[in-house]
């Protein structure tokens, strides 16, 4: 076994952030290559993904996750290659997904991954994008809280990340008028164009609010919210009697060290829940719908074979940059799926 081969280069959790994360949260070391023993697999990682749900992770504040402690590898899922295998299920060589975090190896029971089919075969990275969680996310929170009919206006913030882009373009199959926002006018078009949105509006171009409600004369059926903050504010006045909110994420608040000034509109969000019969679910993908991933794998699947839902990737090379890659994720940088290619394959 070379050199290369011997070592595992990983990146750990050296301190915990305040307010937005720099380049000494984190620390790349190495260390030896993990012994795999029975009913395990020893991986090797061909792409890791990006989410913003890390931000969580580095903290140590009460969440629906243990927190990843100091000194540990930073979480994420990624796509690996079976370098050994001890369990009959798995073959050296096979691929497959699963959260084994921001390393170049690492060790993993067989029950805990999911070998790679499908589409995804062909193209690995798929399986961390729309054939994986961000795809799961859109489809579940969409279809089962959504709930989109026919004729109804669905909003979706983020329109052109992985999970937005996919729930704008769930939205359109179902037969819903989709108003993206988005971060640029390039993301705008992109999303119109690429993703099909019936229109898309930049939200950091003055005046969102009477945008949106020149975009939306018959108001807001679906909001689907995974960003928070100004956007919600805007979409807020805008949602109609029995609007469904699903709420899979918050990242424009992730960053902040406490509550932001002004008014208080607490008051404002749930007078307009009560009085419009609102319905606000949020949800954690794979705790609360992890038992339908076979019918969301069957039907993105079948989307995607026939050309009806599209994907953009942002593509870092090189474990070492996955940090300023999420830094640049927290603030909207990325274009598409964000994947960092750990290793050659």
């Amino acid at each position: 076994m070379s050199q290369s081969q011997s070592e595992n280069r990983r990146i750990v959790l050296a301190s915990r952030p305040h307010g937005k994360p720099v380049d000494e949260n984190f620390r790349l070391e190495k260390a030896p290559l993990p012994q795999a023993k029975d009913g395990q697999l020893l991986l090797r990682t061909v792409w890791l993904s990006l989410d913003p749900y890390m931000r969580g992770r580095m903290s140590d504040a009460p969440s629906y996750a243990a927190p990843v402690q100091i000194g540990e590898v930073m979480t994420g899922g990624a796509v690996s290659r079976v370098v050994e295998s001890h369990s009959p299920e798995f073959s050296a060589g096979d691929l497959v997904v699963g959260s084994t975090g921001w390393q170049d190896y690492a060790v993993a029971d067989a029950k805990a991954v999911k070998k790679l089919e499908g589409a995804a075969l062909k193209k690995p990275s798929l399986a961390l994008g729309v054939l994986g969680m961000p795809g799961f996310t859109a489809f579940m929170g969409l279809l089962d809280i959504g709930e989109p009919k026919p004729g109804e206006t669905l909003v979706v913030a983020a329109a052109t990340g992985p999970v937005g882009s996919l729930v704008g373009q769930i939205g359109k199959i179902k037969g819903c008028r989709v108003i993206g926002i988005a971060g640029g006018e390039e993301k705008c078009r992109y999303a119109v164009e690429h993703f099909g949105f019936d229109e898309c509006l930049d939200h950091r171009a003055p005046d969102l609010d009477q945008r949106l409600k020149a975009a939306c004369p018959e108001g807001i059926d679906i909001y689907f919210e995974n960003v928070g903050g100004a956007v919600f504010d805007a979409v807020l006045p805008l949602l109609n009697t029995k609007a469904r909110i699903p709420v899979c994420g918050l990242v424009s608040q992730y960053n902040a060290t406490g509550l932001k000034e002004g008014q208080d509109r607490l008051s404002l969000l749930t007078s307009t829940i009560l009085r419009k019969r609102m319905r606000v679910q949020g949800f954690i993908i794979f705790d609360d719908y992890g038992h339908r991933y076979p019918e969301f794998s069957k039907q993105m699947g079948e989307w995607f074979e026939a050309g009806k839902v599209k994907f953009r990737e942002d593509i870092v090379e090189g474990l070492e940059h996955a940090p300023q890659a999420f830094f640049g994720l927290l603030e909207g940088k990325n274009f598409g799926k964000l994947v960092v290619r750990v290793g050659q394959d």
